[in-house]
């Protein structure tokens, strides 16, 4: 075994350091970027990335805004969506975009919603690679508040290794136009669906979209944070206990809006998805400290799972929470990564230059920070491991020897981590309990 002298870690430092800085000589530190420590399935495919926005609408879906005394009407439900694919980018063409998001959040007082920019690897319109057949899915799902730009880190580095990634702008929960919690309560699985739905009719070779053709949703990831982890669970089998109905009903006068997505409902496992959808990563997912499950809606879970999540998470909670979920999904061959002493923010952007302007609400900042790691760290991890579980599980890819580590990152180092740097983390694994 190789022993490694303080002038053989200068020498590693060195180097890291300065191809590092070639590789970005030319251009600006972008978000998502691999930084000089970053663990191996980091880097960037092969594919170039191109980007477009589609607004799609979801027809004769309930109001749950308009709920009064437990009824509601019904109305044509707004989505949009941010599509990354794999593209060809033409020679001499900066591959590279240039995102609005906002800061803020409507309705809140003292935090008006604040346009800023920042850039990502992607070129808007690229051309679509039409020649290598079709691609697989992943559709991402953001938390409450949030918007479809919140992780482009792993959007973009996931469509240039060959997949087609969808991320939701969750109608009434987004910083531009965040409404009352029960519409996320109640939306957030069901967009996730009409999604996957529509981006199979557009992908059919008959459709005249640009989609048809690319997208394969017989593989199909989910990646859901916070909310959309919430979201995700009920999507992919696990159904909400008769206590969250039966709360939901409390907020809005009686209404059985959610009763569909309940557990106890027969209905619910034929309107759940869970075989389209192959693989499941769930960042610090919301409601388990709350009640929004029990035992038996758990076990509805079969689909092989990611969690991620922060030891100290103050939103979701930990032991009570993500990682109670993760023990309770007895029917799920499932992952718990846990980032020691992080809180809830496991799946955001790093702050930009917007989110440090003197005067501006902490919320903000804290939207897309950590107060112990840095985000650009917890991303390059997070693109690690997302591309070693979502390719052995859309690709058959034979990546399963970094997720077969040892479950402490201290006490050796990882496979694909750089010496001393498999450090601050935990990763379990428990296998489906029919086995």
């Amino acid at each position: 075994m190789t022993k490694f002298t303080s002038f053989s870690y200068f020498l590693l430092f060195t180097f890291c350091l300065v191809t590092f800085q070639n590789a970005h000589s030319q251009n600006d530190f972008l978000v998502g970027d691999a930084l000089p420590d970053a663990p191996e399935l980091t880097a960037r495919g092969s594919y170039g990335v191109g980007v477009q926005t589609l607004n799609l609408v979801n027809k004769d879906q309930l109001d749950v805004l308009s709920i009064t005394e437990g009824k509601g009407t019904n109305y044509d439900r707004p989505i949009t969506v941010e599509i990354w694919y794999p593209a060809t980018i033409p020679d001499g063409v900066k591959e590279i975009e240039i995102y609005t998001q906002v800061l803020g959040r409507n309705g809140a007082e003292g935090r008006p919603v604040t346009p800023f920019t920042f850039k990502g690897r992607a070129l808007r319109d690229a051309k679509i690679i039409s020649n290598q057949g079709k691609f697989p899915l992943v559709i991402l799902s953001h938390g409450y508040v949030g918007s479809r730009f919140l992780f482009t880190y792993l959007a973009e580095n996931l469509a240039s290794k060959g997949y087609v990634v969808v991320s939701i702008d969750h109608t009434d929960s987004t910083y531009k136009d965040a409404a009352h919690f029960t519409s996320t309560l109640a939306n957030r699985s069901l967009d996730q669906l009409f999604v996957l739905s529509e981006i199979e009719r557009l992908s059919a070779a008959s459709n005249d979209s640009f989609l048809a053709n690319l997208v394969d949703t017989s593989r199909t990831g989910l990646v859901g944070y916070s909310m959309g982890g919430y979201g995700g669970l009920n999507t992919c089998g696990a159904g909400y206990s008769d206590g969250a109905l039966d709360f939901f009903k409390s907020m809005t006068g009686g209404s059985d809006a959610l009763d569909s997505r309940g557990m106890s409902n027969e209905s619910y496992k034929s309107s759940a998805d869970p075989d389209k959808i192959t693989a499941f990563v769930a960042l610090a997912p919301w409601g388990m400290a709350n009640g929004v499950w029990d035992a038996e809606g758990l076990a509805g879970l079969k689909t092989p799972t990611l969690f991620v999540a922060g030891s100290e998470d103050d939103i979701s909670g930990y032991e009570k929470g993500i990682k109670a979920i993760y023990e309770g999904s007895l029917n799920s061959d499932r992952y718990l990564l846990t980032y020691v002493n992080a809180r809830h923010n496991v799946a955001p952007n790093p702050p930009v230059e917007a989110t440090m302007m003197e005067g501006l609400h902490i919320d903000e900042y804290l939207r897309y920070a950590d107060s112990v790691w840095d985000m650009r760290r917890i991303n390059n991890i997070n693109q690690h491991f997302i591309t070693a579980f979502l390719g052995i599980h859309l690709k058959g890819m034979d990546y399963q020897e970094y997720l077969n580590v040892e479950p402490d990152a201290n006490t050796g180092n990882w496979k694909g981590f750089k010496p001393r740097t498999s450090i601050g983390m935990e990763l379990l694994h428990a296998a489906p309990k029919s086995e």
